[in-house]
């Protein structure tokens, strides 16, 4: 046979058996339309195992997790990833907070409705460090489930402890539980390894700069933290010709909670008027311990009639407010509130501190429980 002829031949086979293996997809892909996601796990077994077993994998889902620092764009490469493996039509992962709060990191299909139920499949995978399967999650006993559908979940272990959970589901009940094969199951977490271990050091790094900026008592943001924004605001301010304010505030009457009742109930009590004080502002304000029992919120792109109305809120909330009530002592406090505009009164960030400050000093002077404007430097 010529050379030509052998490598007509060869083409032509290479031709057929891409025929065949599109075939062989289109059956799948049709089979699988039909089936359940238990169904449509089994049924693409192989061909998930030729994508998950080739060395590019790992090292594309290697570079594409540690080209970032942010949580959540590597729990959203993970997802992005997972959902190419396992056909299933939403995905999450969940990680926990300081405070141990469970929260979507990346989502797909996550809503109002099954947000709760996904954050309890997550608990019971990170709990145990196993995996989670279930042909229908409101029928299964070992996490109390509204949403009717399949489930199966992987922990996300890094260096030290599990980090988070990865869980696919589909909102239709399933004949049987969805299972990966043992040696696929054993790829998978392969494959997640790096991607958990990255997904730790970025939420160990973000832990660390959230805490080097938050006030440890209150956790709000700290006057260091306060500083550095309004710098940065006052410039975004001054080149874009939008308004800044600033409301300082300090509660009235705080100094007599420590002096009746001890430290221990005063710093309850200062938890307590950071949580009003917070509620009063968008989630675009800054809201900061300044010191001691002094506050202050940030409030970009927001005038002074804006800024006023923030800080009657604040007053009038922390005055109808019952403090340590839990603890049985129903306190009163109230709150004296002032209030700077960039670039009414000020022209850095500077001055906006000073000319808040002495707006707030000016309601202490005159009786306390209100709110002063600053004035323009001409009217002083």
């Amino acid at each position: 046979m010529s050379s030509s002829r052998r490598a007509l031949y060869q083409a032509a086979g290479g031709v057929r058996k891409r025929a065949s293996k599109l075939r062989r997809a289109g059956d799948l892909a049709l089979t699988s339309s039909r089936l359940d996601f238990a169904g449509r796990l089994a049924a693409s077994q192989r061909l998930l195992r030729s994508r998950i077993d080739r060395r590019d994998t790992l090292v594309e889902i290697i570079r594409a997790v540690h080209a970032t620092l942010e949580p959540v764009e590597i729990a959203g490469l993970i997802v992005e990833r997972a959902s190419v493996w396992v056909p299933a039509p939403c995905w999450a992962v969940v990680s926990a907070d300081l405070s141990g709060q469970l929260s979507v990191l990346s989502g797909r299909g996550v809503t109002e409705d099954n947000g709760d139920d996904v954050r309890a499949v997550a608990k019971w995978v990170m709990d145990r460090g196993e995996e989670f399967s279930t042909d229908d999650l409101r029928n299964d006993p070992r996490v109390r489930a509204q949403a009717i559908g399949a489930a199966l979940a992987l922990p996300l272990n890094g260096r030290a402890r599990r980090v988070g959970a990865l869980i696919a589901w589909d909102r239709a009940p399933a004949s049987q539980k969805p299972k990966l094969a043992p040696r696929l199951l054993q790829s998978v977490n392969l494959l997640l390894e790096p991607a958990a271990m990255a997904l730790d050091s970025a939420l160990l790094l973000k832990r660390a700069e959230e805490l080097s900026v938050t006030d440890d008592l209150t956790q709000l943001y700290n006057s260091r933290y306060l500083n550095l924004v309004l710098r940065k605001e006052t410039k975004r301010a001054s080149r874009s010709g939008r308004p800044l304010s600033l409301l300082f505030i300090d509660l009235d009457g705080f100094k007599g909670v420590n002096d009746n009742h001890g430290h221990l109930y005063g710093s309850r009590a200062l938890v307590e008027a950071a949580g009003l004080i917070r509620s009063c502002a968008r989630e675009t304000d800054v809201v900061s311990r300044f010191g001691g029992d002094e506050f202050a919120i940030v409030l970009p792109d927001t005038g002074g009639e804006g800024a006023y109305a923030v800080g009657e809120r604040v007053r009038d909330r922390i005055a109808a407010h019952f403090f340590l009530a839990d603890d049985g002592f129903n306190l009163h406090l109230t709150a004296s509130v002032g209030v700077a505009t960039l670039p009414d009164v000020a022209a850095s960030a500077d001055e906006l501190v000073a000319a808040a400050d002495k707006a707030m000093y000016q309601v202490k002077d005159s009786g306390k429980n209100g709110i002063q404007a600053a004035s323009a430097p001409a009217d002083n």
